[in-house]
């Protein structure tokens, strides 16, 4: 009797372990998922992503929660890890973090995160009155408040906040603010983390051209900039060597001695030129944060590529623009960001019509590396084929490939580079 009774006592301690730790594991699984931004960063199989869900020529008309629920499987189902979002005062951003929400209660493995941007203007921004380019926006201030409200909100989503866009760059003539501006706002955000007001782990950052980084001219190299830097937790630098095969076109093109190599042998070098042209504006950043003493991390807000242009980079410019161009930046710089440990926020997820409304075969309407009815372009193509997107839509539409899948259709769409005497990748 002695020996049966420890044998059930045995028994139910085991069986009080076993259900002890069923009980942990949704929420050691629940802790895997919400992790901080340092640890995000550190995670170079997490892939990020700039993202819209707009599917219309006009932000008029806001994508459904479920629409965008369609498009963050689709992301997932890739690797996606982490999105970009840009401002908070269009209902967007929220219903992003909605769906995020549904979709982790609806399916335990979906994992996501966000870089929740706040937009920042000058005064006077978009309106006819007088630029005041050392005053800021009105609208400021909500922004930034609403941006607060929704990383307390989503507190396991919103991993960072990005305090303006390409705010400080001065070719952003119709909005961009002094750099004393954006370090007002940033040291507000860190004074709530300090305060116990936002998540102690939140990073915060601003999301800019190089150039305004200090990677460029002088004339970004301000005191305010240099306390910016230090105010931060990281900087977000943007690069785009498509946009200077046009305006600054010293590392594009093919060189006379290359003229005995194939067509998509010339076009790889050019495109290895391309991404060392883009690592060269990233490492003229770290230098100058160098020169002020300042050792953080630097990663890449934005960088793309554009499958098709009618303007300054299509054929009758350029000649950077398709979809085989794309996909070889794509590569390139996704090897050499998961190789530096560098995250890599790809411009970006879908194409979005209402970015260039009045043209619309412009360039900034083909940045996506789907077509805005889901098709998957040509750096996707291995990807639809691994079947990773089965039973995955848009719009009531398959991801299938564009192009019907044929390359030797594609390729009658690639124009060469031109030819050049001289190339320098060092802007």
């Amino acid at each position: 009797m002695k020996s049966a009774i420890q044998s059930f006592l045995a028994l139910s301690l085991v069986l009080l372990a076993s259900c002890q730790q069923s009980q942990k594991e949704p929420e050691s699984m629940q802790k895997d998922k919400n992790l901080t931004a340092k640890e995000i960063f550190n995670k170079p199989e997490y892939l990020a992503i700039s993202y819209g869900g707009y599917r219309e020529n006009t932000r008029n008309i806001q994508p459904e929660i479920s629409e965008l629920k369609e498009d963050l499987r689709i992301l997932h189902a890739m690797d996606i890890k982490v999105l970009r979002t840009y401002n908070v005062r269009l209902p967007h951003a929220a219903n992003v973090l909605q769906a995020i929400k549904e979709l982790k209660k609806e399916h335990p493995d979906f994992e996501m995160y966000v870089m929740l941007g706040a937009w920042i203007d000058c005064k006077n921004a978009w309106t006819e009155l007088p630029l005041n380019h050392n005053e800021e926006s009105v609208h400021n201030a909500t922004e930034i408040e609403r941006a607060v409200e929704l990383a307390n909100q989503f507190p396991d989503i919103v991993k960072i906040i990005a305090v303006g866009n390409e705010a400080m760059v001065k070719w952003a003539e119709a909005y961009y603010v002094q750099p004393h501006i954006i370090l007002k706002w940033v040291k507000h955000l860190q004074a709530l983390k300090e305060e116990g007001n936002l998540n102690k782990d939140l990073w915060i950052t601003s999301s800019d051209n190089f150039a305004s980084w200090g990677g460029g001219e002088s004339e970004y190299h301000t005191p305010e900039l240099e306390e910016l830097i230090k105010s931060v937790d990281y900087l977000s630098i943007h690069t785009y060597p498509m946009h200077d095969t046009h305006y600054n076109p010293v590392f594009w093109g093919t060189l006379h001695k290359e003229s005995e190599l194939s067509n998509t042998e010339k076009i790889d070098k050019a495109m290895n030129r391309a991404l060392s042209y883009a690592i060269s504006q990233y490492d003229s950043v770290a230098s100058y944060m160098k020169t002020l003493g300042v050792n953080k991390p630097i990663h890449i807000g934005e960088t793309g590529w554009a499958s098709f242009s009618n303007g300054h980079y299509g054929p009758e410019g350029s000649k950077a623009t398709d979809e085989y161009k794309q996909a070889l930046y794509y590569d390139k710089m996704r090897e050499w960001a998961t190789k530096n440990k560098i995250k890599c926020f790809y411009f970006q997820a879908f194409d979005e019509p209402w970015k260039d409304a009045q043209n619309p075969r412009g360039s900034e309407n083909y940045f996506g590396i789907f077509t805005v009815e889901g098709k998957a372009k040509y750096v996707l193509w291995d990807t639809v084929d691994e079947s990773v997107f089965e039973g995955l839509e848009r719009g009531d539409q398959p991801i299938i490939k564009t192009y019907d899948g044929k390359i030797e259709d594609l390729l009658l769409d690639v124009s060469m580079p031109p030819v050049k005497k001289e190339i320098n990748v060092n802007h």
